[in-house]
């Protein structure tokens, strides 16, 4: 009875685009007359598998994905334990890091754009300044560069929402295991590995979850970065460029039905894998 008013919202908010998007995608409807259409079965799916454009948007998301949130969790970590320790100025260091977080996409976006161009961009000066390279690198036009230009800036923009979720639960680690620890003569790494990864791997699971699902999505960053080119296109571009470049809203939500699929299947994956971890510790301790 109290969770009626709720269901209605999302109902409204969530339920009827979606149901309208699946319905359009086993149509031939098209943004000029979108009200003139005719059912056509699977046909835009038949077509989509088939499409190589669509595979190749696949891969550039799963790349982008599993490189960004593995470089975020690599990076959150070391930040977090560095700003889990006790020094002079933590608070104001601890705000600091969040700036990068705080920046609103499309801004960062355009910040990365200027200091990765191939002209003024800092990027390439201070990369020459070093002698890494001997000419200036085309870092968002280059095909073999353009995605790892895209994963650079995500990674530099959300380290700091893994780094303040792996901090919350660095600090809420009972001091008796770290004493034990001690008083073993266990070596501070291996410490870190045999205490402290298992104590924050729930945590560190959720943050895992939201910045996968997140990063399947992905579309302004890699929009405004590179507009789209086909070697940075991501799902999210393909559908965006079938429903309003091409007009096309049935194959378009077809698109955008095929990367809800994913991300729905990507979900339930991500979950049962916490599931069975956090059961398998549960099944040790019993």
């Amino acid at each position: 009875m109290f969770l009626t008013p709720m269901i209605i919202v999302i109902i409204c908010v969530a339920g009827w685009p979606l149901a309208r998007t699946i319905y359009f995608s086993f149509t031939n409807a098209t943004l000029s007359d979108i009200d003139s259409h005719s059912f056509i079965g699977l046909d835009n799916f038949i077509y989509l598998m088939q499409d190589k454009e669509w595979w190749i948007s696949v891969k550039n998301t799963l790349i982008f994905t599993g490189a960004s949130v593995s470089l975020e969790v690599i990076f959150g970590t070391i930040i977090a334990l560095a700003l889990n320790a006790h020094m002079p100025g933590r608070g104001l260091l601890r705000a600091s890091v969040m700036i990068p977080w705080a920046i609103p996409t499309i801004v960062s976006a355009q910040m990365w754009n200027w200091m990765f161009n191939d002209f003024y961009g800092v990027i390439n000066a201070m990369m020459m300044g070093m002698g890494l390279i001997d000419q200036p690198w085309a870092w968002t036009a280059d095909p073999n560069l353009s995605l790892w230009a895209v994963v650079i800036a995500d990674v530099w923009k959300t380290t700091p929402f893994m780094a303040l979720l792996i901090l919350a639960a660095l600090q809420v680690l009972p001091g008796e295991c770290y004493e034990a620890a001690r008083v073993d003569g266990i070596h501070p790494v291996r410490g870190f590995f045999k205490v402290t990864v298992p104590l924050i791997k729930p945590a560190l699971l959720v943050a895992v979850i939201f910045r996968c699902l997140d990063a399947l999505r992905i579309f302004d960053l890699v929009y405004v970065l590179t507009s789209g080119s086909r070697s940075t296109m991501t799902m999210s571009i393909y559908a965006r460029r079938e429903l309003v470049d091409f007009q096309d809203v049935g194959f378009g939500s077809a698109a955008s039905t095929a990367l809800f699929m994913i991300i729905a299947l990507a979900t339930v994956l991500l979950l049962m894998l916490g599931k069975v971890k956090l059961g398998g510790e549960d099944g040790k301790h019993g």
